[in-house]
């Protein structure tokens, strides 16, 4: 078979030591205006509880039901963070920055800032009035009153992040490095890694895009965006005592249907959450390992691939989800009883990707993906795939474990990874008054 590859793009260089100076110079006023108004807002609604359809009790990649209400949130203040075994509703993003901060204090300053910033978004309230001679402190997109919409907006650090800036190279979490290329990528650099990335989640895309203008408008000189992918999940009719089901990509199949059970606390302890017993820095316990992976899909030519092929290639009926001996979506495959690969291909997706012996247990990874669509390619092709997003507690041995089983599968000929980056999640904020990144900072 031909092997596609996904159009060439320009490279860029980005975010040059000069670029990063002079931005830092402009938005020094504008910062100092920002950090102002950022107190001016209320820090946040912690007490008010989240209303019972917020999509407690959901997994994480069940398909989003109708009748999510704009006043659904989930509280900011805890151990760990929001928006990784949170359900997942409608519509994601992913924003990667360069830091411009070039000491400890202004790496701190941003991170009060967005602690601040996040605390009044996920949970809504007025916007403050000031003086209109002053540029208004919101972008207004959502009214004068901001509804939290189930927001959650989950901060994660890069690599290059425990450079010699800020003095933390003895502080990075052993595994989180930058991401290299697979044999199957072809990545481009400038949709590639980031100091800082932050995750959003909301019912509605204007709620993340709302979101995303906040920060950067209150965060001038201490943030420059590198790149940012959106993506959306399509919503089901919502049935009684009946669970939704996993979503479908834009390939036609249900994506995240062997996804880890995440109202298990006790095995999301183990296989997501960082732990004392696991080896990492101190400051790094209930943090997680990110993995984001921007992969292109070459639809043209996978809905000219004939079913029987399709269903192969996963290893799953795309009407139902079901695996190849099965009848419904969340049936275990048996591969025992299909040693030689008769029923479910030795190389089809989930196969591969969990082969259901002990040893793949060691491999688990919680999946939260959206699907994307950019438009149109330069040669004339969908520009569309998956934003793809996954956590665990050792990264070695969940994500790059996965994907080099994956190696050579035959999806690869409909897919191709072209952007992402390896990131580690912040423990949470636990009360009023401290800051994302303390811990770090204070190690």
């Amino acid at each position: 078979m031909t092997r596609h590859t996904a159009d060439t793009d320009t490279q860029e260089t980005l975010g040059s030591p000069k670029r990063r100076r002079l931005l830092a110079g402009a938005g020094a006023l504008g910062g100092a205006l920002a950090a102002d108004l950022a107190r001016a807002a209320p820090a946040s609604m912690a007490a008010q509880p989240a209303p019972k359809n917020a999509g407690e009790g959901a997994m994480v990649t069940d398909a989003p039901t109708t009748g999510a209400s704009l006043q659904d949130r989930h509280p900011f203040y805890g151990v760990r963070q929001q928006g990784i075994t949170t359900p997942r509703p409608a519509s994601g993003m992913v924003a990667s920055f360069d830091v411009l901060a070039s000491d400890r204090a202004g790496l701190e300053r941003l991170f009060r800032t967005l602690t601040e910033r996040i605390a009044f978004l996920t949970q809504g309230g007025p916007v403050p009035r000031i003086d209109p001679n002053y540029p208004p402190p919101d972008s207004g997109i959502l009214g004068p009153v901001i509804t939290p919409d189930a927001l959650t907006v989950t901060v994660s650090v890069g690599e290059s992040l425990f450079d010699e800036r800020f003095g933390l190279a003895a502080h990075r979490p052993r595994h989180l490095a930058r991401m290299t290329s697979f044999p199957n990528d072809a990545l481009i650099e400038r949709m590639c890694h980031g100091d800082l990335v932050l995750q959003f989640c909301a019912h509605t895309p204007d709620t993340n895009i709302h979101a995303l203008r906040d920060i950067v408008k209150n965060t001038p000189d201490l943030l420059m965006l590198r790149w940012k992918q959106e993506g959306t999940v399509p919503t089901v009719r919502a049935v009684a005592g009946q669970r939704p089901g996993s979503a479908r990509n834009l390939l036609g199949f249900h994506d995240g249907t062997a996804n880890p059970d995440s109202r298990d606390a006790g095995l999301m302890d183990r296989m997501v959450w960082v732990g004392p017993e696991d080896g990492e820095p101190a400051w790094a316990t209930h943090g997680s390992y990110q993995a984001v992976r921007i992969i292109r899909m070459f639809v043209e030519r996978w809905d000219r691939t004939p079913l029987q092929e399709q269903e192969s290639i996963f290893g799953r009926r795309k009407a139902s989800g079901a695996p190849m001996d099965g009848k419904h979506e969340f049936d275990v495959p048996d591969y025992s009883q299909d040693p030689k690969g008769k029923t479910t291909p030795l190389d089809s997706h989930i196969r591969l990707a969990d082969d259901r012996t002990p040893e793949s247990r060691r491999h688990l990874i919680l999946r939260r993906p959206f699907n994307y669509s950019n438009g149109v390619a330069k040669n004339g092709q969908m520009d569309m795939g998956l934003l793809f997003i996954v956590y665990q507690a050792n990264l070695a041995e969940g994500f790059i474990a996965v994907q080099s089983k994956l190696d050579g599968e035959p999806l690869e000929e409909y897919i191709k990874p072209v952007g992402g980056g390896y990131f580690f999640v912040l423990p949470g904020v636990q009360r009023e008054g401290e800051f994302l990144g303390q811990t770090l900072l204070q190690a």
